[in-house]
């Protein structure tokens, strides 16, 4: 499998501030990739950066062969849901769809309409076109967000914490949905989270970003990392239990 992200000896943070120093790692075309690790590791940073919302301290990002920097103003060749879903509240959801087709195409407003619809049948909200924001559920509202990444047919998704604030059940359907927009549309994911299940349940392959050694101390698929990393960091978060508190004599 080719590589359609490529990240070299990356570091980011801001100021004196490193969160994370000299990171190297590949996205295949088609994985589910999963950026996880404690809290204040630099996670969503490092999602920032891959997006372009923030700039790196030092290293390259290149997707597709392009490095991230020089990507230009035109539409990007990806779709973002950040995690409140960050609709526009003053507008349906058919709308806030809508709102990149008007911006970014010429297309005419029966095709709009078309393809907004069409989306929202994706993620299984055919009927919330004409709903505001305020009026949807959590999971609906993410469902909304990921079919507005979705209406100018990128080939690669970023999530931030999906399943966040979710119920347990509306977070299995948003892994069901993940996985199958992966499979079948043959969609590369990239997502941050922190839900084991949700990690389990819908990644191909993960990397672990460590706080204190300001680095990614485990790089694979989730489950393979679970059951033979020989790091005890590593295995602690994988299997949900603390370190051992060291005792100083």
């Amino acid at each position: 499998m080719s590589a359609l992200i490529t990240v070299t000896d990356l570091s980011i943070g801001w100021g004196a501030v490193r969160l994370l120093e000299h990171a190297t790692f590949e996205v295949n075309r088609g994985d589910v990739f999963v950026i996880v690790g404690t809290s204040g590791s630099g996670k969503s940073t490092l999602l920032r950066c891959l997006i372009g919302l923030e700039h790196p301290q030092a290293g390259t990002i290149t997707i597709e062969g392009v490095t991230a920097s020089r990507l230009g103003v035109g539409p990007p060749g990806f779709g973002v849901m950040f995690q409140s879903g960050a609709l526009l509240g003053s507008m349906t959801v058919g709308e806030n769809l809508a709102l990149q087709l008007t911006e970014w195409t010429k297309l005419p407003p029966e095709a709009v309409s078309a393809i907004v619809r069409a989306k929202l049948r994706l993620v299984g909200l055919e009927d919330a076109e004409d709903k505001l924001p305020a009026e949807l559920s959590g999971g609906m509202k993410k469902r909304a967000a990921i079919a507005r990444a979705m209406v100018l047919e990128p080939q690669l998704l970023f999530l931030d914490e999906p399943s966040a604030g979710l119920d347990p059940i509306s977070a299995f359907e948003f892994d069901e949905l993940i996985t199958s927009l992966n499979r079948t549309l043959g969609l590369t994911v990239v997502m941050v989270s922190h839900e084991l299940e949700s990690i389990f349940a819908v990644a191909s392959h993960c990397i672990m970003l460590d706080r204190e050694s300001r680095s990614i101390i485990a790089n694979g698929p989730p489950l393979t990392l679970r059951e033979s990393s020989a790091d005890p960091r590593v295995s602690a978060f994988f299997h949900r239990r603390s370190l051992p508190l060291e005792v100083t004599p």
